[in-house]
């Protein structure tokens, strides 16, 4: 422990984060000031990691999720020692390309863990961080995989429906080595607490089997030593720590004007006097800036121990955790999804849909043994556990999370998972819920880690539970997210295309949809090359003549637009089919490829059981369409299509009006 005083050590935090707040003209100061010295007892007495070696797969993780309060983490990496968080990049604080932006954004390098900033979401990461290390202990060894994660969370990451969903789900895994520091400072933007709740935090974790306990924020002592007090206890642990939002400024501490407020050179230089800090701006005494260093360092005996127990370990363990650690996938993983190819094929028969997705993840995951599947108390309807037994305290090593019906918790525990490393996360709902599981969607697409997000009831296919349950304009939003790789098969040979090339999509997400319904095979060849891995290709060749007409479709519907070729090719149309089970792919090859598959001199007509949005990107505005121009019914699969017009015979119609000679 170093000689020097914690509360300057602390107050080193404060000064660095007011002063690139101040020069920055904007910042979150409440979090920074008022967390200042939890976060020098967790990362000075408690925290493992080496700033040498930021990706150290065995380290401690830590989350902050009051992202806004991101000051807070670039001091602590700064004074830590993460070289990527220099004296300049603090200086430099939201400016275009820093490192250290508004909200933290994903730099693991940077021992930046994860993108926070929409509350919540981090301290669900943070709980799928502690499966995926319970996970990978049980199955390496506690030699190998031995850590913790830690998460500081405000009032608004608690008062989000997603708050609620960890604690409970966590507490009721027990992910033992999960503690969230909680910053009580029963202020809230609006002002106090009280307006909006009135809740005993206390109580709610106790009663989802947390280990509780309320100490003073600003003490370090007495934050470190509850700290060791959770480690010594089984269950996961929240730490409830009264603070003063904004302490340190005399004008706002204490107020809610101190979350967001600007301040100013007034403010900075009243604070020096406040606190005695006789230092300039971004000026750390070489005593206090030894002792932050001196923070790190001590974990330097664990880690030299680590790396002594790696070299020693025989050839085939050590080359398995070089490979979770590079997240590299197992030698042959791709094999049984093109021996499903060729059975899919060679039977002829009705499949797609979701079955054969389940029937995919079964051989998927004895392929791959750090696949992790789940679903939100949809195992029955989705079939993606299979054999796989059940995560939890009972069985830690379990790859399947019963989320229950927390949609919301599984996509950001996902996020949690692959951003941790050394696992293959994926989680299963239906569609329509995948609105609940957006937000953690979108900020997988924003930090490309590679979680699957698979999705079953795709359409009006679905019948009977009516409109509710028909995602209708489901596929136009997920299409709309930047770097989200959307994938909707046409048959079984399809699916096992579209997996394999999601699995290898390792630079971001991918949303994998399916039908609830069996599907008629459209491919009868399986060897070869991934044709769905181009985004799109075509299914079947004009005939007879020069090409006229293009049919575009995804999924189900694909099998209306080759019925419609049958009817437009009896008629003497030469007419093609194009299936695009992944626009996100067809966009990134060339523009000769893309004007092979849609020629632009041919009337093109899409077909697709949901909204037109998106479309006119691949026909044009004058193209045709038909899908759904509103919401479903409730009704039988075949009358609803035929209610909706989405048939063969409409589809050839639309064609047949742009080939006449006003059309």
């Amino acid at each position: 422990m170093s000689d020097v005083d914690s509360r300057l050590m602390a107050n080193a935090i404060r000064f660095l984060a007011m002063d690139a707040i101040e020069r920055a003209g904007d910042g979150h100061p409440g979090a920074p000031l008022g967390c200042a010295e939890i976060t020098t007892a967790l990362f000075t007495r408690h925290l493992r990691f080496n700033p040498a070696d930021p990706q150290w797969f065995d380290r401690d993780r830590f989350v902050l999720s009051n992202g806004h309060g991101s000051m807070l983490l670039y001091a602590l990496l700064h004074l830590s020692g993460y070289e990527r968080i220099s004296i300049d990049e603090i200086r430099n604080f939201r400016t275009l390309g820093a490192h250290c932006a508004g909200h933290p954004e994903h730099d693991p390098q940077a021992g930046i863990e994860v993108t926070t900033g929409p509350l919540g979401q981090g301290i669900a990461n943070a709980a799928g961080m502690a499966v995926a290390e319970t996970f990978l202990r049980t199955w390496l060894g506690a030699d190998l995989v031995d850590h913790r994660t830690y998460a500081l969370v405000g009032d608004g990451c608690l008062q989000e429906g997603i708050g609620q969903e960890v604690i409970s789900l966590a507490g009721h895994l027990r992910l033992g080595r999960l503690t969230f520091l909680w910053d009580d400072n029963q202020i809230t933007d609006d002002g106090s607490l009280d307006i909006a709740q009135r809740d005993d935090m206390g109580a709610r974790f106790r009663l989802s089997g947390w280990h509780v306990q309320e100490v003073d924020g600003h003490d370090v002592e007495a934050v470190a030593a509850a700290l060791l007090l959770a480690r010594q206890d089984p269950r996961p642990s929240m730490i409830a720590c009264r603070t003063i939002i904004g302490r340190g400024i005399p004008r706002v501490q204490g107020q809610r004007g101190a979350h967001g407020g600007r301040v100013f050179a007034a403010d900075t230089a009243a604070a020096r006097d406040y606190l005695g800090w006789e230092h300039g701006p971004f000026i750390i005494p070489p005593d206090i800036r030894a002792a932050w260093r001196a923070g790190g360092a001590r974990n330097a005996p664990d880690y030299d121990s680590w790396q002594t127990r790696l070299a020693a370990l025989p050839t085939e363990r050590r080359q398995l955790l070089d490979r979770l650690r590079a997240g590299r996938l197992p030698e042959g993983w791709e094999r049984p999804l093109r021996a499903w190819r060729e059975e899919a094929a060679a039977s002829g028969l009705r499949q797609g849909g979701i079955n054969s997705s389940a029937d995919i993840v079964e051989r998927l995951a004895e392929a791959i043994p750090e696949l992790i599947s789940g679903a939100p108390d949809l195992e029955g309807p989705t079939q993606h556990k299979r054999r796989l037994s059940a995560f939890g305290a009972g069985d830690p090593g379990g790859r399947y999370v019963h989320y229950g019906v927390r949609e919301h918790a599984m996509g950001a525990m996902l996020n949690g998972m692959a951003a941790h490393g050394g696992v293959v996360p994926l989680g299963v709902t239906y569609l329509v819920f995948s609105d609940y599981e957006r937000p953690a969607m979108r900020l997988a697409a924003m930090m490309g880690v590679p979680s699957l997000f698979v999705f079953s009831h795709d359409s009006i296919g679905i019948g009977r539970n009516g409109p509710t349950h028909q995602p209708v304009e489901f596929l136009a939003s997920l299409r709309a997210m930047p770097n989200m790789h959307v994938f909707r098969p046409a048959d079984a040979v399809e699916a096992a295309e579209c997996w394999e090339a999601a699995l290898a999509n390792r630079g971001g997400p991918s949303a994998l949809i399916f039908s609830r319904q069996l599907l008629p095979p459209v491919r009868r060849e399986a060897g070869g090359p991934n044709r769905s891995a181009l985004g799109a290709y075509v299914l079947a060749e004009a005939e007879g003549g020069p090409h006229r007409v293009t049919l575009l479709a995804t999924g189900s519907e694909v099998a209306i637009a080759l019925a419609a070729r049958t009817i437009l090719q009896a008629e003497g149309v030469p007419t093609s089919v194009v299936s695009m089970p992944c626009w996100e792919a067809f966009e990134k090859q060339d523009a000769a490829t893309r004007a092979a598959v849609i020629p632009r001199g041919t009337v093109r007509v899409a077909v697709e059981a949901a909204i037109r949005q998106g479309w006119d990107r691949w026909i044009g505005e004058d193209g045709g369409f038909v899908g759904m121009s509103g919401f479903g019914a409730s009704g039988p699969e075949a009358e609803l299509f035929a209610h909706f017009g989405i048939t063969a015979e409409a589809v050839a119609e639309t064609a047949r009006r742009r080939l006449a000679p006003n059309g």
